[in-house]
């Protein structure tokens, strides 16, 4: 059986800040630098969502892309656009707001529903900026 990768790529928009309240202030700048900002900080975020699966020789693909862009818009677009993911999101809640934290947490979200299609979520990239990204490939 022949299997294959697809790719969805999404886009936010969110404020959030790095900070540890354990340090002084100076620390948490020194560290975090602008991320510490008292008044937040906004990102434009990519995420690129790749799932895995065999091809269905009756449609000649094995997920549809219009679910695909349904699950990110619902997963990850609705709960995270125009979001300020310290305040805002729940399953970030007691975690720094960092990229990696973010695109963890992105898998979680998406990859039960994912796998109720009948496809392996294989990737997802998320960039902060045209820079910096992370990926996530889930336990290994």
């Amino acid at each position: 059986m022949k299997q294959v990768t697809i790719t969805r790529r999404a886009r936010f928009n969110a404020a959030h800040k790095l900070w540890n309240e354990g340090w002084s202030e100076e620390k948490n700048f020194e560290v975090f630098g602008k991320c510490a900002n008292h008044n937040w900080h906004g990102h434009n975020y990519e995420v690129f969502v790749t799932v895995r699966g065999t091809i269905d020789e009756s449609t000649g693909y094995f997920m549809n892309f219009t679910e695909l862009k349904a699950l990110i818009q619902e997963y990850v677009e609705e709960p995270l656009d125009h979001k300020n993911l310290n305040l805002d999101v729940p399953w970030l809640f007691g975690k720094q707001t960092s990229v990696e934290n973010l695109v963890i947490g992105i898998w979680e979200q998406l990859e039960p529903h994912l796998a109720k299609s009948g496809c392996v979520l294989e990737r997802v990239r998320l960039y902060e900026t045209e820079n910096n990204y992370a990926d996530y490939y889930g336990e290994s």
